[in-house]
């Protein structure tokens, strides 16, 4: 193994990666001092209503994982003010490719990568998972075993956009345009099929309306291909404590998370 970087109790970070010379976009993956065997890989993507984050806001989530066995990737990509969800998706997929490519120098297994992210993160994560055009446009196959989504917000843009109770802001007319079929097109929901990756959906029960319907509907469609899709509600967290729960490494998201791995490796 090809793994260097500064120690972290137990765990490796390397950080700043280039997986995009184009538009300098890196990643940071973390993994366990004590590999042996390749292990699976989760790659996580923030977020931030599209416009905000940086991957280094959640190195708690990679050095916990990394503790659990798990090489765990954070990565960056541009945001509204450089582009709109078309290109955030291809810098996701972007990753991916890079992560499928590369990860087996840093201990990963590059046959059980799993996609992850939250609220925004978790749309972009979802939309690179479920429509392959993005994986096309690089010309590679998508290699995704599972998405594992955290309260997830976008998974319909287009209901979202089109219900006058809504507010409009601005940001998301940045991210989606005015084009009701744009707003069809970034919606995870509208690509749905049998060839896409299995799903593990978490929500708040206290996180936005919005989210909690979305991820419900998401998962009932989901389950149209894949019946034992779970939908994990955590009773007591809002939205932003949906990932903060995580700093805790014996919260059982934690064991739900590698279970549902480990069945769908």
């Amino acid at each position: 193994m090809l793994m260097s970087g500064c120690a972290l109790r137990g765990v490796t970070r390397v950080k700043d990666l280039t997986f995009d010379k184009e538009h300098n976009l890196q990643l940071d993956v973390y993994a366990s001092d004590k590999i042996s065997t390749p292990k699976k890989v989760m790659i996580f993507v923030h977020g931030g209503r599209w416009k905000s984050g940086k991957k280094d806001q959640y190195k708690f989530l990679g050095r916990r994982f990394a503790r659990k066995d798990i090489v765990f990737v954070i990565v960056d990509y541009r945001l509204s003010k450089k582009t709109d969800y078309r290109g955030m998706g291809m810098d996701v997929a972007k990753a991916v490719k890079w992560v499928s490519e590369n990860v087996a120098s840093y201990g990963g297994n590059n046959k059980e990568i799993f996609l992850s992210g939250h609220s925004a993160g978790g749309h972009l994560a979802a939309l690179v998972s479920v429509d392959d055009r993005y994986f096309d446009t690089l010309k590679v196959r998508n290699p995704l075993k599972g998405s594992i989504l955290i309260d997830a917000f976008g998974l319909d843009m287009y209901k979202f956009l089109s219900n006058e109770s809504f507010t409009k802001n601005p940001v998301y007319y940045k991210v989606f345009g005015k084009d009701p079929a744009g707003w069809k097109d970034g919606s995870p929901v509208w690509h749905l099929s049998k060839s896409m990756p299995p799903s593990l959906i978490f929500i708040g029960g206290k996180t936005f309306p919005i989210i909690q319907e979305d991820g419900k509907e998401y998962a009932g469609k989901v389950r149209d291909y894949y019946k034992d899709t779970k939908l994990i509600t955590c009773p007591k967290k809002s939205h932003f404590p949906m990932l903060f729960q995580f700093y805790n490494e014996e919260n059982k998201a934690y064991s739900q998370i590698l279970d549902f791995m480990d069945q769908h490796h």
